[in-house]
């Protein structure tokens, strides 16, 4: 007779352990929902495991995109945190709707790009290569080692204490 081939998902649920489409939609929603509340708790963990001050801190996936909430001791705490959120794989943008205690201005933000490192960048924003170990005390305890960036890793860049 030979091989034929049929449409797997298709014709009658003879076995009984078919699904229907909706069944099978609201299974992956399900499980959709099961993993955005994971990749949120872990934020939130890497989050409070690094120290940051954010008073009720609350995080929300969807998809490739991440929500927090909270209140941030500091402004500095405050661009760190989503850092810490951006900077993870899987998530491409993070809408911020985090207050500060203390307002302060904000600092501006770098995408590492292949071939720079903390000294080209420091001379771009400060005119100094030398500055480099501003950029790094600035995106701590994120960055554990000034030779260790990466392309699309994004920096807080703080202004310069005059």
């Amino acid at each position: 007779m030979g091989l034929f081939s049929f449409i797997k998902n298709a014709g009658a649920k003879v076995f009984g352990i078919g699904k229907t489409t909706a069944e099978e939609a609201a299974e992956s929603a399900t499980l959709k929902a099961e993993i955005a509340k994971e990749k949120a708790n872990r934020l939130t963990n890497a989050i409070e495991t690094l120290g940051f001050e954010v008073l009720d801190l609350n995080i929300e996936v969807n998809g490739d995109s991440a929500i927090i909430w909270g209140q941030a001791n500091s402004q500095e705490t405050r661009e760190k945190a989503v850092l810490v959120i951006g900077n993870t794989e899987g998530i491409a943008t993070v809408d911020d709707r985090m207050t500060v205690v203390i307002p302060a201005p904000e600092a501006q933000f770098h995408t590492v790009v292949k071939g720079e490192y903390l000294s080209k960048i420091a001379k771009k924003y400060y005119g100094n290569a030398m500055k480099y170990p501003v950029i790094f005390e600035a995106n701590k305890p994120m960055l554990t080692d000034p030779d260790k960036i990466y392309p699309g890793q994004v920096l807080r860049i703080p202004a310069l204490d005059k």
